[in-house]
């Protein structure tokens, strides 16, 4: 037997064992590895009550908002969704004192848990671009005292402290095992990556190959960013072959952690998603492949996938973002990331009938018959089997 043939057939068998942890109801867990997050900047989006509603109908228990919005903090409560919340990059300069930082725990977070799962927070969003190094210098400070405020009140055990990044922090990226950060910004992070070791807390990026398409169309297949089939590349380091962007992207920033000394840091994925629409020259930027890219996305973290380099470790995810944002600054694109229009209906169609008929002016999520609630069940769990097949059977030719 041949080490192809070989391989084939154990693909086959775990087609099979996941079959079986399907119909077992053991597979439940996959899915906690996928959250959405929850942009506010449109003026026509709909309350937090009914947002609530459409993320239990998508079974999604995780999501991130961009701020600590009391009306939806409230709102979450018991509702026992976890969130991720976000302090603004403007008020990092005020956390640089303890005692300001302990008041914004106080007033921002105490009030809320545990009634409201807040799980983690993120100080700031991408603190480092190539256009603007001028915030990076606040992160640590305000990390360092944003955790002790927690440690104060015991929430420390329950709630995670990080700062999420975008690749501009990469000096090298290709291929993954050449990943390192940029010298510019090596120190803090070091900084930043002894503290997430103390503290057991993921290191979370921004990743999106939707930008490394859109500027280079030439020379990267459509196929490789969109998790479609493709032949892929192969790391002339490690051997590792990598049939999709995103994974290779995580991967990068795990060895650039791995070389400043830092090998076992969590890595995940707090932003990824792909416009529906865009301006002229926003190559890339449609419904078809905003689909493609959020469906194949989505299927594989049913299945539980971790990257390459960290084959056995799910890999937790954040889909940017829920709803279109008629208000967001910038080109089109930025507007309409969105899975679904702010009245529930969805921006284009993923292909799972599970989520045509949602809407988030839905008041409550209801089932008219338990025949129509076991018919959503079969469809549920219908995805979940095709999206287990489709991720082996692409391993397997």
């Amino acid at each position: 037997m041949t080490s192809r043939t070989f391989t084939r057939h154990s693909s086959l068998i775990h087609v099979f064992l996941l079959l079986s942890l399907v119909f077992s109801g053991n597979i439940l867990q996959t899915v906690t590895s996928l959250g959405i997050n929850y942009g506010q900047v449109g003026n026509n989006l709909p309350s937090p009550d009914k947002v609530i509603n459409l993320l239990r109908s998508l079974r999604i228990t995780k999501t991130r908002i961009y701020d600590t919005n009391p009306q939806i903090l409230s709102a979450f409560a018991n509702s026992n969704i976890e969130i991720i919340v976000t302090i603004e990059n403007q008020v990092l300069p005020l956390l640089q004192d303890p005692q300001q930082a302990t008041q914004w725990v106080d007033s921002h977070i105490k009030p809320y848990v545990p009634a409201t799962r807040i799980t983690g927070i993120m100080v700031g969003n991408e603190l480092f671009t190539d256009d603007d190094s001028s915030l990076i210098g606040y992160m640590m400070p305000a990390i360092i005292n944003i955790h002790k405020a927690l440690v104060q009140l015991g929430l420390d055990r329950y709630i995670q402290v990080s700062s999420p990044s975008s690749l501009a922090v990469l000096g090298e990226s290709y291929p993954p095992s050449a990943g390192s950060f940029k010298p510019e910004v090596s120190s803090v992070m070091q900084q930043l990556l002894d503290f997430l070791e103390a503290t057991k807390s993921p290191f979370w990026i921004n990743a999106y190959p939707y930008f490394a398409y859109k500027d280079n169309p030439q020379e990267i297949p459509v196929d490789y960013v969109l998790f479609n089939r493709n032949i892929g590349m192969t790391d002339p380091n490690t051997r590792l072959h990598y049939d999709n962007m995103m994974y290779a992207q995580v991967d990068a920033v795990a060895f650039a952690a791995a070389k400043l000394g830092y090998r076992n840091i969590e890595v995940r994925v707090a932003e990824t998603g792909w416009p529906s629409k865009g301006d002229v020259g926003e190559i890339g930027a449609s419904p078809v492949n905003a689909a493609t890219y959020n469906r194949n996305l989505m299927m594989r973290q049913f299945a539980g996938e971790g990257t390459p380099a960290r084959r056995n470790a799910r890999l937790d995810v954040y889909i940017f973002a829920l709803f279109n944002e008629d208000m967001k600054p910038g080109p089109t694109s930025e507007k309409n990331y969105g899975i679904f229009q702010p009245d529930g209906s969805l921006a284009y169609n993923l292909g799972f009938s599970t989520m045509s008929t949602t809407t988030a002016n839905s008041e409550s999520v209801t089932y008219s018959s338990s025949a129509t609630k076991a018919k959503r069940s079969l469809e549920y769990w219908t995805i979940l089997i095709l999206a287990m097949v489709q991720v082996v059977m692409l391993r397997l030719f």
